[in-house]
């Protein structure tokens, strides 16, 4: 009997769930740390900061990385290789897609309107992965021995473009 009681109480309490009747829950709001106000609050003198150097002293901040004076790992980690500043970076395209196009001319405005590549200014590489079965004539930027071979083998022609943007 009892426990149909508290059934049926707790289903009541379900229906009428909502923002009128939520409640925070305990332990949701912390009690702030009171600092320096003497030795009996438990955070006095010292204010939960040690004694004396860098960190008890107000406006302390380091870099990323800082090792309270010692040398940084970061520091006797070894140099190795460059970034080259001259880097060409392509956007592939292999002849597989270009199969699927059924043009007889694909250059770079082409392939940007098909969605195969993100930008037509930027310059275009073809990478050769499959034998072309059409004559196509290819403008691009840049071609794999591979990729050009195939497309002069299906009768088609390579046409390198030669005013790169970026």
């Amino acid at each position: 009997m009892k426990n149909k009681i508290a059934k049926e109480k707790k289903e009541e309490v379900l229906k009428r769930v909502g923002l009128f009747n939520l409640s925070v829950p305990r332990g949701a709001h912390k009690k702030r740390k009171y600092l320096g106000r003497g030795s009996s609050s438990g955070h006095g003198k010292t204010s939960t900061r040690g004694s004396k150097g860098q960190t008890s002293r107000a406006g302390r901040h380091f870099y990323l990385g800082f090792e309270g004076g010692q040398s940084p790992l970061i520091r006797k980690m070894p140099k190795r290789g460059f970034v080259s500043i001259f880097k060409k970076s392509f956007q592939i395209v292999t002849l597989e897609s270009i199969a699927k196009i059924k043009d007889g001319m694909v250059d770079p405005a082409l392939l940007k309107a098909k969605g195969m590549i993100k930008d037509k200014e930027k310059p275009v590489k073809i990478l050769g992965n499959k034998d072309l079965k059409a004559a196509v004539t290819v403008k691009a930027h840049a071609f794999s021995k591979q990729a050009a071979e195939c497309i002069k083998k299906a009768g088609g022609s390579v046409e390198v473009i030669t005013n790169v943007i970026s």
